[in-house]
């Protein structure tokens, strides 16, 4: 069985085709970076309008990579939220379409459970109660799968997610977009201890974060140096306000970890191809017993695969949609239908 699933919940237009659920035939993803890159983040209406022009070449090039004709689609999953409102209508509006001409099932996915889902793409069928840690340019959640195969948001920031909180700072800095990737560049030079910036919400009983104030804290920090008439070193600024986003990160999830009592962790979302965070959550990890699942960096980052993936799962399941499909950028996480193992 052939499903191609198609993600366009912000600013990358991506097809992939996986077979059978598990076994990855085609992932082709459109990056639109180069079109935000001079506004230093997401321009919501520029995103929406390059999905229209991206569509059809992604489709075409990605039954090309997987070998196989639309007649060879047996279904089709897209991502209906969370996201931008505008991105996500052209995805569900061109999935309708190719769902309606081949007369084959449509299913509407969850972007963060597609995130969690992709990692069965490299290591099989996921084998729940796990913890998933999903970090993104629009999302910072700590969820849980449970044994039933539904999901839980256990913890959500209540502000900028980690992956917007690195942009605004590598704008501030001077450094490129997207900003995550850039500030994990420059940080490998610096010393994360050179400053101590705030890790907000830390002890406060909960699972939420918060990373505005720390945004907040290192311009702050940076215009008083400039007042003083002091140079700040630039890899020690990136070094350390990437080590309070990680520290925040690491601790609130391993603490979820343990008061469910759960002995795996996936790390997923684009903002999980992070160097250092890897890094700290494997470490993390082995010192407590846990298995850590990490996709590699191409299912980390927004993709039609894991899309494809979380649709063979949902329909495997019996879960189907139809042409009433509606996108819902604040799609809540919560699905109750369990798929087979």
């Amino acid at each position: 069985m052939l499903v191609l699933g198609v993600e366009t919940s912000c600013d990358e237009t991506a097809i992939g085709i996986v077979e059978d659920r598990f076994a990855l035939r085609a992932n082709v993803v459109a990056s639109q970076a180069q079109l935000h890159g001079p506004y230093g983040g997401v321009v919501p209406e520029v995103a929406a309008r390059a999905h229209l022009d991206l569509m059809l070449p992604t489709i075409d090039r990605a039954l090309v990579e997987a070998g196989a004709h639309l007649s060879d689609i047996d279904a089709i999953a897209v991502t209906a939220g969370p996201g931008l409102a505008g991105a996500l209508l052209v995805g569900v509006s061109a999935a309708k379409g190719l769902a309606l001409a081949r007369d084959v099932p449509l299913v509407g996915v969850n972007h963060l459970r597609a995130h969690v889902e992709a990692a069965q793409l490299e290591v099989g069928a996921l084998d729940p109660p796990l913890a998933a840690l999903v970090v993104s340019g629009g999302h910072t959640s700590i969820v849980v799968m449970d044994a039933d195969g539904s999901f839980r948001q256990l913890g959500a920031t209540i502000d900028d997610a980690a992956g917007e909180a690195f942009d605004k700072i590598a704008r501030f800095l001077g450094l490129g977009y997207p900003g995550g990737p850039e500030i994990d560049r420059l940080s490998q030079g610096g010393n994360p201890r050179a400053y101590h910036f705030p890790r907000a919400m830390l002890h406060d009983g909960t699972y939420d974060l918060s990373l505005s104030g720390l945004k907040t804290a290192v311009i702050r920090e940076l215009r008083r140096l400039e007042a003083v008439g002091e140079e700040p070193v630039l890899a020690d600024v990136a070094a350390s306000f990437q080590e309070a986003i990680v520290d925040v990160q690491a601790i609130k999830t391993l603490r979820a970890v343990a008061d469910e009592g759960l002995e795996q962790v996936v790390l997923a979302g684009g903002v999980a191809a992070n160097r250092r965070l890897r890094a700290r959550m494997q470490a993390d990890c082995d010192e407590r017993g846990l298995r850590l699942i990490v996709p590699s960096i191409p299912l980390c980052t927004d993709n039609g695969a894991m899309v494809a993936a979380s649709g063979a799962n949902l329909l495997a399941a019996g879960h189907l949609d139809d042409l009433s499909l509606a996108v819902d950028p604040n799609l809540p996480l919560a699905v109750a239908t369990e798929p087979p193992g």
